[in-house]
């Protein structure tokens, strides 16, 4: 239509993809959202969630304006305020827990609502006023901390290959990753590959839509994933088909891992995998003489007790065969660490070091706490321990601020609530961790009511609490430019005019793309293989079988009609989810009576969740599964799977064990 505007963003959410978007503005209104088909990654498509955005912005639920409690906390009671109101109150608390307690008594948490480098966690928005205070740091660890960690040791690095050079694969393996949910842009480049003849192997305990689209789905036992990578390895080694020059020139700890791979032949891994022996050898044969191959491995993968080492042995596959040095070879975990702008925290302005919150460890750290300061998260729905984390919550003596757009669980408990923008309405810069783009978002209307923006609420705090720091006071355009100048050759001809002009530009890096074919980033510039010792770890479900009361492990995937606790409130995708569902595999349900369609009772000592009982063999035995994303008070019993997750680390990065639990299904 004519006269109508076009302006270019992206979206923020919490997925690898981070695709540009268009919105269309008439008359000042967003009318339409659509992908861009001009960024080579979006090709013009949106998930079926975010198509749905511009009508989430409208939402009548959405808080347009400051809010102070009225009722008991989890009440949900709230009475409305001024900004001055509520800056005033603010001020007061803060400087008096600051005076009584000390800064550190404040923890600002700051979860994956928003992955942006100015409003979200990507440039830990806000840290800076954080600092003045002397508050806690926080961990964000709940997404992806042990896979890093794993991936670091082996690599050097968490990055890995480019995602679009899949389409050069000759073999994908799709491991542990639902990607016609979570991330289905990369699912373009695997038709690519495919039309070039490349087979797709989808391992994951559950057949996913994904599986079902794949070649091969081996259902493995949650949790031994570096097991079945030590006996693909195996049979790699038996074919003779070791890659003696990479290892020779790029690698070290050979001759010990060497060792540690031949002590787990195939029916061996067969037995802690749950995989028959020939399936393992089936794709062990192939891996062995296909070059190149490329592995997908994502989050959901590293979220039990093994899940860094379990990244850590992928990463060694191909090491061993080689693929780290062809283009459409390697592993693809998380492309971040490709993205080197300059996230200035600003620690020079704390008054002496303080110490670091576990995000996934709010249940347990919260005790000593005096104010809880959250924004982009809804920690009361997907956190661990949840029912431990409500009663925390409910404590008089914690001060807790929420900046919020919808009223989440997490909000019900808050003594101020701020209104906050959402992604059409504020600027914000953005790098997928699933791509190697750069995507500039600029605001398309005006924020509805009263709702700021993150960096303007931290200015206009900063400013009542009479604090004189300038960078305080950055606007959100400086705070870009700073951003950009790193001076990384990654970030050579980027520059801010272009990215606002363009939308997007992809990182100065070469098409292909083989990160580590001349060295790895490591203090020797080789790829350190695991010791022998530390080359699988037991998920807790395996390790505590034979004591706990609890006989099914419990796995919570991406739905694929939320995103995290996002959208958990969208009256259309609600109504498309239905009511909550538990997959139980047939044999399962036939020794505890449940029929299909049934309200149980998934329960374990720390609490329990309603769900109607699906009975599939999408499941293996002994295996049940329940999606995340909902909302507990718009949930029949008012929980969700957090409810029955524990609040428990992995082996590395303190990454939390979201698949790694044990649990009971009984009939209500």
């Amino acid at each position: 239509m004519a006269g109508d505007l076009r302006v270019l963003g992206a979206c923020p959410l919490d997925c690898p993809d981070t695709c540009s978007w268009v919105v269309t503005v008439e008359d000042g209104r967003a009318v339409n959202l659509r992908g861009n088909p001009d960024q080579p990654y979006t090709r013009g498509a949106l998930c079926v969630k975010v198509n749905r955005y511009l009508e989430h912005t409208r939402a009548d639920d959405r808080i347009l304006h400051p809010l102070r409690r009225t009722g008991p906390k989890g009440s949900g009671q709230f009475e409305r305020i001024t900004w001055d109101e509520a800056l005033d109150e603010i001020s007061v608390r803060l400087r008096g827990i600051v005076e009584e307690h000390g800064g550190e008594a404040i923890w600002p948490y700051l979860g994956t609502g928003s992955l942006g480098y100015l409003q979200g966690c990507e440039g830990v928005a806000g840290r800076r006023f954080w600092n003045m205070l002397g508050a806690s740091k926080h961990w964000l660890n709940i997404c992806s901390g042990a896979g890093n960690s794993g991936l670091r040791r082996t690599a050097g690095t968490a990055a890995g290959m480019d995602p679009e050079n899949f389409a050069l694969a000759k073999l994908v393996v799709l491991w542990g990753t639902n990607t016609l949910t979570s991330g289905h842009h990369l699912w373009k480049f695997i038709q690519d590959a495919r039309a070039n003849g490349a087979y797709v192997v989808a391992i994951d305990p559950i057949r996913t839509r994904t599986a079902d689209q794949a070649d091969e789905h081996l259902a493995i036992r949650p949790g031994t994933d570096a097991a079945l990578a030590l006996g693909l390895l195996n049979v790699v080694l038996a074919e003779n088909a070791q890659d003696d020059e990479f290892l020779a020139a790029h690698t070290e700890g050979w001759d010990d891992f060497r060792e540690e791979i031949l002590r787990h032949p195939v029916e061996r891994v067969a037995e802690i995998t749950g995989i028959p022996a020939e399936a393992v050898r089936g794709l062990g044969t192939r891996l062995a003489r296909t070059r190149p191959t490329a592995l997908r491995a994502t989050h959901g993968l590293q979220r039990h007790a093994g899940g860094g080492t379990a990244l850590r042995t992928i990463a060694a596959i191909p090491g061993v065969t080689g693929d780290w040095r062809y283009p459409g070879g390697g592993v693809a975990f998380s492309t971040s660490d490709h993205v080197h702008l300059a996230v200035d925290r600003r620690d020079d302005l704390l008054a002496r070091p303080v110490r670091t919150l576990v995000m996934t460890k709010l249940a347990s750290q919260l005790h000593d706490v005096k104010c809880l300061w959250v924004y982009a998260a809804n920690p009361a729905g997907s956190s661990p321990d949840a029912n431990a984390i409500r009663r925390q919550l409910a404590r008089e003596d914690l001060f807790t601020v929420v900046m919020e757009q919808f009223p989440t669980d997490t909000v019900d408990y808050a003594d101020i609530v701020l209104p906050a923008t959402m992604q059409t309405e504020h600027m914000d810069l953005h790098a997928g961790y699933g791509h190697l783009y750069l995507l500039w978002n600029e605001p398309a209307v005006p924020p509805p009511g009263e709702c700021l923006s993150t960096t303007e609420t931290f200015r206009r705090l900063a400013g009542h609490m009479g604090m004189t720091e300038p960078s305080l006071y950055d606007s959100d355009l400086e705070l870009a430019e700073q951003l950009v100048s790193s001076g990384h050759p990654s970030l050579e001809g980027v520059t801010l005019d272009r990215l606002r002009k363009e939308g997007w530009v992809r990182m100065n890096y070469p098409k292909p793309f083989a990160p580590f074919a001349g060295g790895f980033p490591t203090p020797s510039g080789r790829l350190r293989f695991p010791p022998a010792a530390e080359a699988y770890v037991p998920p807790h479900t395996v390790r505590a079988a034979g004591s706990s009361p609890y006989p099914l492990t419990l796995i919570t995937p991406a739905s694929h009609l939320f995103l995290n606790t996002t959208f958990g409130n969208n009256p259309e995708l609600r109504r498309r989810a239905k009511d909550p569902v538990v997959l139980v595999n047939p044999a399962d349900a036939a020794a505890r009576g449940l029929a299909g369609g049934q309200r149980v009772r998934v329960h374990n000592d720390g609490g329990e969740f309603l769900a109607d009982v699906e009975i599939s063999d999408r499941v293996a035995a002994g295996v049940v599964a329940s999606p995340k994303g909902r909302w507990p008070k718009l949930t029949p019993g008012g929980a969700n799977p957090n409810a029955v997750v524990a609040e428990r680390d992995g082996d590395m990065g303190r990454g939390p064990a979201f698949h790694d639990n044990l649990v009971e299904v009984s009939a209500v």
